[in-house]
């Protein structure tokens, strides 16, 4: 998939929620969902685009395979199932009935090492929450979270170094 393309769709999926966002700055995932795929079921989008549109959602059926066939306590007690998988790192999975010791102990790694990032992210959206929480309190005339950043943590457009999302 090329890097044009790519960014191509990531431009129809975000002027989709722009067009899509109420009032309060909501919008409904399936509802956007259903836009999206209007956009990419249109004869004339690009054969480039189109094809990328194929990689994503190829990528995102195996993704979705893999998580199926995540193993998980099952009723009697155990993890296995011959016809779940294993993930070992760097794209290789491996059937459960298959696995080696070597690859469960690799698995376990990897899970451990997973388990670290997602506690860490969780930890920094705590602290950010109770941080923005706070500063509601502070500032009670300020409804919207991106007026609270500008007023109270000094948030700007170069500092974040994104474009400003159109139309919102």
């Amino acid at each position: 998939m090329t890097a044009p393309a790519l960014i191509r769709l990531r431009g129809i999926v975000e002027q989709s929620a722009v067009a899509l966002t109420d009032a309060d700055g909501r919008f409904h995932k399936n509802q956007l969902t259903d836009a999206v795929r209007e956009q990419l079921a249109r004869d004339d989008l690009d054969p480039g685009i189109r094809a990328a549109a194929l990689d994503t959602l190829a990528q995102s059926l195996v993704t979705g395979f893999g998580e199926h066939r995540n193993p998980r306590r099952r009723r009697n007690g155990s993890l296995f199932h011959p016809q779940d998988i294993l993930k070992l790192g760097n794209g290789i999975w491996v059937w459960m009935d298959r696995a080696t010791d070597s690859d469960v102990l690799q698995w376990s790694r990897l899970s451990r090492r997973n388990r670290a990032r997602v506690d860490q992210a969780d930890s920094e959206i705590q602290e950010y929450a109770d941080q923005r929480a706070d500063a509601f309190r502070a500032y009670p005339d300020i409804v919207y979270l991106g007026e609270l950043e500008r007023v109270a943590f000094d948030w700007t457009e170069t500092a974040a170094g994104q474009a400003h999302l159109p139309g919102l």
